[in-house]
């Protein structure tokens, strides 16, 4: 199974790389596949790779159902 999740560009950095935040948590990533990519964008990643740009609002509802659903696993878990 592959999972690509979204994420906000916080920093562009030089030679098609950026840096995006995904939970508070920074990465450096290849925007190489991107085009017109500006900070405060949200885009898809997959494997240090961003594949598209996505909406601000479909980003967040998105990383707020993969809360939900982390919360609920490791309810079940308990």
């Amino acid at each position: 199974m592959c999972l690509a999740i979204p994420a906000e560009v916080t920093k562009i950095l030089p030679d098609e790389m950026a840096i995006v935040s995904i939970d508070g948590v920074s990465k450096e990533i290849s925007v190489a596949l991107i085009e017109d990519l500006a900070v405060g964008d949200y885009v898809i990643i997959h494997v240090g790779y961003a594949l598209t740009k996505i909406d601000p609002d479909e980003a967040r509802r998105t990383l707020e159902l993969l809360c939900e659903l982390s919360a609920e696993a490791h309810g079940a878990a308990s």
